[in-house]
């Protein structure tokens, strides 16, 4: 089985699908997508050109979408951590809190970290408002989830954690959460950044910061 996974190291999307690659300890190669001719051969493998992709070579079988990817990626290890519950109601709300970090965490800090790559003059601040708002509120709501939970669905890492950590490190850099208030955010996120696979994927990615049109605080690596 040979396992390829187009990517670059300092997107969050790919970053979520490396996360759960490294928890399972599954063997795969990098397709780097970083110029003209890498974004030519993903485009031919996908033609939407939208990073992360899978391609299971063995299988003849082409994945597209982070989280389709890591429930694929699930099916292949059957002796390690299970990332979706087998049991169904466990299952759902696993999809379900994936669903809330990839929409209302992810989305919006997506939408101001863009929002500073607009020409000048072409900027949204009405947009980045509203993005600001749907994060506060989406803190809250994580918040209390969590002062009940290990992690975000349960007892255990599971799939919508994949996409949380690499969401949240972004996030705590464009708009952070109140750290103290929101107590149980903070005690998620040291428990996500402590995690090999998550260290690995923030180490990974380090080369690509100069990159971000936003001030890199200097406290951003803290565990």
């Amino acid at each position: 089985m040979t396992l390829v996974l187009y990517q670059h190291p300092f997107a969050s999307f790919a970053q979520k699908a490396l996360v759960a690659l490294y928890e399972l300890d599954l063997e795969f190669e990098r397709r780097l997508v970083e110029n003209e001719d890498s974004r030519a051969e993903l485009t031919s493998v996908w033609p939407l050109a939208k990073i992360p992709v899978l391609v299971d070579d063995a299988a003849g079988i082409t994945v597209p979408e982070s989280t389709s990817i890591i429930e694929y990626l699930d099916g292949l290890a059957p002796g390690g951590p299970a990332l979706v519950p087998a049991d169904p109601a466990a299952a759902l709300q696993t999809r379900l809190w994936d669903r809330f970090h990839d929409q209302y965490v992810a989305a919006p800090m997506q939408k101001i970290v863009t929002d500073n790559l607009r020409p000048e003059g072409r900027s949204d601040p009405e947009g980045v408002a509203e993005a600001r708002r749907t994060l506060d509120t989406a803190y809250g709501v994580l918040d209390a989830q969590l002062a009940d939970h290990e992690w975000t669905a349960g007892p255990t890492f599971g799939l919508a954690d994949c996409g949380a950590g690499p969401t949240l490190f972004y996030a705590r850099i464009v708009h952070r959460w109140d750290e103290r208030a929101q107590a149980s955010i903070t005690r998620y996120y040291r428990a996500l950044v402590e995690r090999s696979a998550l260290a690995r994927v923030i180490d990974e990615a380090r080369p690509y910061r100069e990159v971000f049109p936003l001030p890199w605080p200097d406290d951003a690596d803290e565990r």
